[in-house]
């Protein structure tokens, strides 16, 4: 397992590497984060991004988007697969916001996850992002990654969440996660990792055991 101190090392090293730690989702209110990250499981963001645009000018609020029926707001997600599920939480979800919260996205774990088609990951991000408050999102890079750098053993997200909530500077977990995601996509990648261009490589290598 990794100390403190080894975080507090991979988590420079990162932050040199990735200047910039932020979401990859495009949005500029709450809701449209919160709509944006149910549609991102298994699709990409730059897919994602290429059609919230074009359903937040359909329903330029949580208001429209809760009158709008699932096979409405389908039809416009379609292209980011599993559009009939997606649509569904959606449309739930913005009823549940509209009608539960006043159009207010909440700002705890428990009510976040009472909300159609939110997780821990959806929640974290949000609670992060939105709210500024210490977040570790245990999504498929940070998974993969927390396993090859010997943060983990296990692929289970919350346990993964976990162990890094214990050595990951509270004020650093937000931006950290982001960085992990950037690492995944161009360098240690699901189907390999270019350890040769790695800015890891050498604390890497000194994994504790």
């Amino acid at each position: 397992m990794r100390t403190k101190k080894d975080t507090l090392e991979i988590v420079d090293l990162l932050k040199k590497e990735y200047v910039v730690g932020e979401c990859g989702l495009d949005f500029t209110e709450p809701w449209q984060l919160l709509v944006a990250v149910r549609l991102s499981a298994q699709c990409t963001d730059k897919r994602v991004n290429v059609v919230t645009p074009v359903l937040f000018e359909k329903y330029p609020s949580l208001k429209h988007l809760s009158l709008a029926t699932v096979e409405e707001i389908g039809e416009v997600i379609r292209s980011c697969g599993f559009y009939n599920s997606k649509a569904r939480d959606i449309s739930l979800a913005s009823k549940m916001l509209v009608d539960v919260y006043d159009s207010r996205i909440p700002d705890t774990m428990d009510e976040l996850l009472s909300i159609p088609g939110v997780g821990r990951k959806s929640a974290n991000l949000i609670l992060g992002d939105i709210y500024g408050k210490p977040a570790i999102v245990a999504d498929t890079h940070c998974i993969r990654i927390s396993n090859r750098l010997g943060f983990i053993k296990s692929t289970n997200p919350y346990k993964v969440e976990l162990a890094l909530v214990k050595v990951v500077p509270p004020e650093e977990s937000n931006n950290f996660c982001h960085r992990l995601v950037l690492h995944g996509r161009e360098v240690c990648t699901a189907r390999k990792a270019h350890c040769e261009r790695c800015c890891l490589q050498e604390i890497c290598r000194k994994i504790i055991k």
